[in-house]
């Protein structure tokens, strides 16, 4: 049989004595002190979501400020390209024209110029030839002859001369 020990009885009151006094004084300040622990982990925890949630919603208006922004860029980029454009086909087309005006300026110039050579040569040969005709008159013929055939010569040069005149 099982022999029951009075030192065994006390050790077992007192184990259980400690433990409730252990569980009363240890145990439950412990669990509430783990309690508040876990409570403020998990606040924590609520306020990093939270705070993750506003950054993303921070970085998803930033991302799509930035692609505002590109986009903004390219359409000022694109109508910077469109009046360079503009610009340059209009500077092109004025020197075109003033090149074209510049080209019919400078054939009506060589025109005049021609037309003023070629009336100074008809003169100029004019002149050589009442030279020449005065000569040989005085060589061939009397002064009535010189006289008639001076006055027909220049008579036929103005007629030339009028008619290049009209």
């Amino acid at each position: 049989m099982l022999r029951l020990d009075w030192n065994i009885v006390f050790t077992i009151i007192n184990i259980l004595v400690l433990y409730l006094i252990l569980k009363k004084f240890l145990m439950t300040p412990v669990l509430t002190i783990m309690q508040k622990r876990q409570e403020m982990v998990d606040q924590e925890f609520k306020d990093a979501q939270v705070k993750q949630e506003t950054a993303d919603n921070l970085k998803k208006k930033y991302e799509d400020g930035l692609a505002k922004t590109k986009e903004e860029s390219a359409r000022i980029l694109e109508e910077a390209r469109q009046s360079a454009k503009v610009q340059y086909e209009a500077k092109v087309k004025k020197a075109e024209e003033d090149a074209r005006l510049l080209l019919e300026n400078a054939r009506e110039k060589a025109e005049n110029e021609r037309q003023k050579t070629f009336r100074d040569l008809e003169s100029e040969i004019g002149r050589l030839a009442m030279a020449a005709a005065d000569k040989i008159i005085k060589e061939r013929a009397g002064k009535q002859a010189d006289h008639s055939l001076f006055n027909q010569f220049l008579a036929k040069a103005a007629e030339i001369h009028d008619t290049d005149r009209n």
